[in-house]
């Protein structure tokens, strides 16, 4: 499955917008998600002119669920050491 395919997969279809960036069934993060699908079709420009898109996921638990790319977490990128430094 590719994320950025232009269609959407069928499993979509079913998507329920979860408020906060995490499945709404079993509260699993987007990184646990079986298959991700970027809606970078059609993005939403907001107020301050800053774009935003639909992020679909395919949760483990077999729930989908949809939330606002503008909505996701910031990654905490500090934690993850650097195996091969150049």
């Amino acid at each position: 499955m590719d994320a950025f395919a232009p269609t959407p997969p069928e499993w979509t279809n079913k998507a329920i917008h979860a408020y906060q960036f995490c499945c709404p069934n079993c509260k699993a993060s987007s990184r646990e998600a079986t298959e991700v699908w970027l809606n970078r079709r059609s993005p939403v420009i907001t107020e301050d002119r800053r774009r935003k898109w639909q992020e679909f996921y395919n949760c483990h638990c077999s729930c989908a669920w949809w939330a606002w790319s503008s909505d996701r977490p910031p990654t905490d990128l500090s934690s993850q050491q650097n195996i091969n430094p150049l």
